[in-house]
């Protein structure tokens, strides 16, 4: 067991995990500005881009990259600096490091080693999504972005729409419309809010249902860095998920596939499993019609 009381003098040093603006650069808090003026060296995700905050702020503490692809490289160096009493500040590109960002590592190799990691509040998508999204929020899972390939997206989310809790996920431009789309199918026609931009200029957010969503996406071109807020499963969600195709023969249910763009044989793989029977039972209906 290890007990952090964050603010005891102590001969080593600490890291600071630090969140830096979403977009506006006025939602930087006086706490973080005065942790990145204090520090021996900024950690960042992307030196490139963290120098423009600093330059913005007239901030000078030398930077350092931790990204994904050196982290484990930059693990000795960082940790050798918090015991020679070197305080570091641990920053991402936007937001809250380690929320789908580089910063997990580290923090967990410096809690091992019992080096004090101190977190400061800050900016975050994912909740700024939640709150301004009016769909419930006593329970949330925060997921972050899907799997890319489409039979692990549908996958997840067959294995999340059994939840309760409202989902939040994040999303690229490039892939929101195929997102939407994989939703509308694994969860059905839920609430839904998207909300791109935040805090920025253009911040926008779009409420309604899974099908009015997926419908906006084929009329509009999406920009920008998506949030995704999806209702959690309730009692009637249940009951128009189980219901839904309950008056489809089976050549018919596996058709809706079908027209939804899946092959005949995924269709009927689907119908299978929706309604618990086996594949060749499925097939033989299909075809004979």
């Amino acid at each position: 067991m290890i007990i952090q009381k964050s603010f005891e003098t102590r001969e080593v040093g600490s890291i600071y995990v630090v969140p830096t603006p979403i977009g506006n650069l006025e939602d930087i808090t006086y706490r973080a500005l005065s942790i990145l003026k204090s520090v021996s060296v900024i950690a960042a995700e992307d030196t490139r881009n963290t120098i423009k905050l600093l330059n913005h702020f007239e901030i000078s503490t030398p930077l350092i990259s931790y990204h994904e692809h050196n982290k484990i490289g930059r693990e000795d160096q960082l940790l050798e600096k918090l015991a020679n009493g070197e305080s570091i500040a641990l920053v991402s590109d936007a937001g809250m490091p380690a929320i789908s960002d580089p910063g997990y590592e580290i923090v967990k190799a410096a809690t091992e080693k019992e080096f004090p990691v101190v977190v400061l509040p800050g900016a975050n998508a994912a909740l700024c999504a939640l709150v301004g999204s009016g769909l419930p929020n006593e329970e949330f899972l925060f997921y972050g972005f899907l799997p890319r390939k489409q039979k692990d997206k549908e996958a997840e989310l067959e294995r999340l729409g059994r939840l309760q809790a409202t989902l939040l996920f994040y999303e690229s431009p490039y892939r929101i419309k195929d997102t939407l789309k994989t939703i509308q199918k694994q969860l059905g026609n839920r609430n839904i809010a998207i909300a791109r931009e935040l805090t920025k200029r253009f911040e926008e957010y779009v409420r309604g249902t899974v099908d009015e969503l997926v419908e906006w996406s084929k009329e509009n071109e999406p920009k920008g860095e998506f949030c995704i807020v999806v209702e959690g499963r309730s009692e009637t969600l249940e009951i128009e998920t189980a219901s839904w195709w309950e008056e489809l023969e089976l050549a018919d249910h596996v058709e809706h596939y079908v027209q939804d763009g899946l092959s005949s044989k995924d269709a009927i793989k689907q119908v299978a499993k929706d309604r618990d029977l086996p594949k060749r039972e499925v097939y033989q209906a299909y075809h004979i019609e």
